[in-house]
């Protein structure tokens, strides 16, 4: 997995994946305004750095709030410096708004050692809590209150996430892809 991010190594890992972090300096900045371009841009460096006959495995993800015309967006990991500072941001933000949607997206795009693309999209709809809750998961997990739930992504817990977040979704779509 063309990453550093253990949590998002975890997660698709305790899908059944056989992931290993391609340990390189220089991977590429997420510089672009789509989730596709940036896993990409991850998955192109990990060809061009990796063992030759490894498949790549490249994955942006963020969250998209309605009041907030659809930011943080492709830029959530950088909407704060660590964890609780990007959350009471975005709370901040929120502050007495009534519109509260919110969307995680995921996409993962894996390239072959031929160079063949597969990709898989993965979203979950819901809305922002008006405090954080819960200490499971990462990043906005907290205040991420997944549609038809009442508890946050971190209260419902990691074995929650593994079959319903977006990465998760993002997996099995790539899975159908797959196949």
């Amino acid at each position: 997995m063309c990453s550093r991010n253990p949590n998002k190594l975890r997660e698709l890992s305790a899908l059944g994946w056989e992931l290993e972090v391609l340990d390189a300096d220089g991977y590429p900045e997420e510089g672009s305004d789509s989730y596709v371009d940036n896993a990409r841009a991850k998955a192109l460096y990990g060809r061009s750095v990796g063992p030759a006959e490894a498949w790549m495995l490249g994955e942006d993800s963020g969250l998209e709030v309605a009041a907030l015309g659809g930011g943080p967006g492709v830029r959530s990991a950088r909407y704060g410096t660590e964890g609780r500072e990007a959350i009471e941001r975005l709370l901040d933000a929120l502050r007495g708004a009534e519109d509260r949607r919110a969307r995680y997206v995921c996409e993962l795009v894996l390239l072959g050692p031929d160079g063949e693309e597969r990709r898989g999209t993965g979203i979950l709809e819901g809305r922002i809590a008006r405090e954080a809750r819960g200490s499971e998961g990462f990043g906005y997990d907290p205040v991420f209150l997944p549609a038809g739930e009442e508890q946050t992504v971190a209260e419902l817990g990691n074995a929650w996430k593994a079959g319903n977040s977006h990465r998760a979704r993002a997996a099995a779509d790539l899975r159908r892809e797959i196949q």
